[in-house]
């Protein structure tokens, strides 16, 4: 029974959200909703196959890294096109993905939409929701976005490959103090023994800071998933995000950031070639900033105008710039903390210095860069161009 005027409007916010959200394989259909004086009635998909836990359980507590990555592609699909329309799930967990049959290779569906909400791009959301074992530090922290969920989808895919939690206690406190504190282990089996690839696409999602942490899309685009069958790697709204800054940054820090896309690796570049590709490049491979807003257009849902997704892609693709190659688009579109959580990032950003320098790095003005971040001679320190990389302007030094 909803009696209370809370669950019931929750319930009403569920029903619109699954109403705007139509047309994906892995998200349970929903039909229609009726309501009399005590209840709620949502019709939707009949799935027999039970939920992801239940086959998690009987498969012994853990899958087979192929199994697992069948199982995340199907997440990672349904998660990335929920949040470039603007929908956090803030619920994800094995209880709430159900297969719609029987069968070994039967199709997953996300269900269970009540905990969800809409967040645009730039909006923090921050009421504590979700269950314990798979909630974000952020969410504990009370201001997260759609990042929250792929920390959820880290757990996930963390109990998929060992049949183990990343973060247990006995109490739901003890297990908020594991999540904002302990590191989960990689050291017991079957650990060791599974492919560096998978180690690396979990500890990417279990990320604390959640600017490093994979989007949706990028997870997709992870080696760990590379040469998976039926793959596409969706529009990811994190290249908007970086757009936007890159526009609003000096000329300094763009041209720091031309340097640092020039050292990334044919891999690295995989997932920024897919975006580039998907925002619709002219026959002599420019993009303009209208085109922004045109990709989007052709994945929108209802979902997208109630998010208020759309009033930032408009903003977004109405931005004054010249249009954009593909070598500027990889400066445009890097993630400068994402790069930083990697392995690679010393050489990466040690040989961008070294382009930098060579680029003429031109003594800077004190009105450009405070002191801490030159050299005697008005060079840009190594310090200085990380600093600059962040976006750390020199107005924030002044004030400091």
């Amino acid at each position: 029974m909803m009696t209370t005027v809370v669950a019931i409007e929750d319930v009403r916010r569920e029903v619109k959200i699954l109403r705007a959200l139509t047309g994906h394989k892995n998200l349970v259909q929903f039909y229609d909703a009726y309501e009399d004086d005590d209840n709620v009635y949502a019709i939707m998909e009949l799935c027999e196959g039970g939920e992801l836990l239940d086959r998690i359980l009987s498969r012994g507590g853990k899958y087979s890294e192929e199994d697992a990555k069948t199982v995340m592609v199907q997440i990672l699909s349904v998660v990335a096109y929920c949040h470039l329309q603007g929908v956090v799930h803030r619920d994800l967990k094995p209880e709430n993905f159900l297969f719609t049959t029987k069968d070994d290779n039967s199709t997953l569906k996300a269900i269970d939409f009540g905990l969800s909400d809409y967040v645009k791009p730039d909006e923090r959301l921050n009421d504590i929701v979700g269950s314990a074992y798979y909630v974000a530090p952020e969410v504990l922290h009370r201001s997260y976005g759609t990042e929250a969920d792929m920390w959820s989808i880290g757990v996930i895919a963390y109990i998929l490959l060992c049949g183990s939690r990343p973060f247990w206690a006995r109490t739901e406190s003890g297990i908020f103090r594991a999540v904002l504190k302990a590191d989960p282990s990689f050291d017991e089996a079957p650990w060791p023994s599974l492919s560096p690839e998978a180690i690396d696409f979990v500890k990417r999602l279990l990320n604390k800071d959640y600017r490093t942490r994979l989007t949706a899309a990028q997870a997709l685009s992870h080696p760990w998933l590379a040469n998976h069958h039926d793959i596409e790697i969706p529009l990811d709204m994190i290249v908007y995000k970086l757009a936007k800054a890159y526009i609003y940054s000096s000329s300094l820090r763009k041209s720091a950031l031309r340097a640092l896309a020039k050292t990334l690796t044919v891999a690295q570049l995989a997932f920024l070639r897919e975006q580039f590709t998907l925002l619709g490049p002219s026959k002599n491979g420019f993009i303009s900033m209208q085109n922004f807003k045109t990709a989007v257009i052709k994945h929108s849902t209802d979902a997208m105008k109630d998010s208020r997704v759309l009033d930032y892609v408009n903003m977004v693709s109405s931005l004054q710039y010249s249009k954009l190659d593909f070598e500027e688009f990889s400066a445009v579109a890097i993630s400068v903390h994402q790069l930083e959580g990697m392995d690679c990032w010393e050489q990466n950003v040690r040989r961008a210095y070294e382009l930098f320098e060579n680029d003429g790095n031109r003594p800077l003005m004190f009105e450009e860069l405070a002191s801490e971040m030159r050299h005697s001679d008005g060079k840009l320190t190594f310090l200085g161009f990380v600093k600059l990389l962040h976006g750390v302007s020199s107005r924030t030094f002044q004030k400091a």
